[in-house]
């Protein structure tokens, strides 16, 4: 059994991870759009590291850097007219010390090396390491 703590989002003692959330991360990990499968693509070279799907609270964030604390949030047609839930869900990412990126899928097809020159100048900014390093790199 999972470590019991205080959630944010629930405001009661629930296990680190609800399962509701692993099993939504896996499926959208599962499913992911051809865009977040590009830009997990292009970052996966980089240090410090990303990782998809990331239960963060009683949110998932489509990419992360862990150690940076930066969350890349694509957006797709749906999120015009879910604005509100987007920038509650920012607030609260924000709050607990993230660092939120958000890139409609459009921008991602388009201009796929600005969109991850962005994000590791974020996680860059974050880090302990000056520049994001290509993986094989230093080892």
């Amino acid at each position: 059994m999972g470590a019991v703590t205080r959630n944010a989002c629930y405001g009661a003692a629930v296990q680190r991870i609800p399962p509701e959330l692993t099993v939504n991360a896996r499926r959208l990990w599962r499913d992911a759009t051809p865009e977040e499968r590009m830009l997990w693509a292009a970052l996966l070279e980089y240090r410090p590291r990303f990782t998809r799907q990331l239960v963060v609270d009683c949110y998932i964030v489509d990419l992360a850097c862990r150690s940076a604390r930066v969350a890349v949030e694509r957006d797709g047609g749906h999120h015009a007219i879910q604005a509100r839930g987007d920038a509650l869900r920012t607030t609260h990412l924000e709050r607990h010390g993230w660092t939120v990126l958000r890139y409609w899928n459009s921008y991602v097809r388009d201009n796929l090396a600005g969109v991850v020159e962005l994000i590791l100048a974020a996680a860059a900014r974050a880090s302990t390491h000056p520049r994001p390093l290509p993986s094989s790199e230093g080892r």
